[in-house]
């Protein structure tokens, strides 16, 4: 499998596939770089180079230890020194996109072109007095706790429920989307999947938002029962330097899978814009 071994020692699993300029997929918790597989197959049809990596402790790369923002960002910044990349199009969702603003924010923008921000959690999901929008810790101890309990039971009512909006009145469940996401999820390591929660749920990337000069989309939906509109998409566009947002009626947190053909020509428009 391809891999890079970062500075301390951890082994991330990419795909690395076509050429062109670079698109580069981070992915949300707690899946892997396969919950791209339908962006990336598209955008190679256009002519890209699509790249995507394993989040550490998530898919098939190595667990270790350091499941906070700054490794994830320095395992990112590992593989785009590793492979080279420059003028590359960084693409993050969910947690991935607070993953591609710490790398920013600890790396700079040189070898970026531009950023789309699609569900992200930035630049804070928490409730705080500045942010009354977000979710309260006890929302994210239930998230902990649920994996605790038992991960396999409560990651189907996850992706049953609320991250594709199958929970809403009139939407038909996709079993297929439903076993994929569960067999992401089981593949990676309860430990880290336990830690990252924290990790996104107590991470505040304003400061690295600030730093970022290159073009930002940031796209989210209004229904995203995962990560609150209201406490991040507006705030995220305000705050990077050039951020445009994007606000999709009725879309879920998991709107690349259920609403890819959007997702995909919005995508596609802003790189080549």
């Amino acid at each position: 499998m391809p891999t890079v071994t970062t500075s301390d020692g951890t082994e991330i699993f990419f795909k690395d596939w076509g050429s062109g300029q670079p698109i580069v997929f981070s992915h949300g918790w707690p899946l892997s770089s396969d919950d791209w597989d339908t962006q990336m197959l598209f955008f190679l049809r256009h002519g890209y180079r699509v790249i995507a990596h394993d989040r550490r402790g998530h898919g098939r790369s190595a667990a270790g230890e350091g499941h906070d923002m700054d490794h994830y960002a320095d395992d990112l910044a590992a593989l785009t020194e590793q492979l080279d990349l420059r003028e590359a199009v960084h693409v993050g969702h969910s947690a991935g996109g607070g993953e591609v603003a710490r790398y920013i924010g600890r790396h700079g923008d040189a070898r970026v072109a531009k950023v789309a921000l699609i569900s992200a959690v930035t630049p804070s999901m928490r409730q705080t007095p500045s942010n009354p929008d977000g979710l309260p810790q006890q929302a994210f101890d239930g998230l902990q706790a649920g994996l605790a309990a038992g991960r396999a039971e409560f990651f189907r009512g996850v992706a049953s429920g609320p991250f594709y909006g199958f929970d809403r009145p009139g939407v038909e469940p996709s079993e297929a989307l439903i076993d994929n996401w569960w067999r992401q999820g089981m593949a990676g390591a309860a430990k880290a999947h336990y830690d990252c929660v924290s990790a996104f749920a107590q991470e505040d990337c304003t400061e690295d938002l600030k730093k970022i000069s290159v073009p930002v989309l940031v796209m989210h939906g209004d229904d995203d029962q995962i990560v609150p509109y209201a406490a991040t998409a507006p705030r995220t566009a305000e705050l990077v330097q050039n951020g445009t947002l994007k606000t999709y009626e009725g879309f879920p947190h998991g709107m690349p899978a259920t609403q890819a053909d959007t997702i995909n020509a919005d995508l596609l428009a802003f790189i080549r814009s």
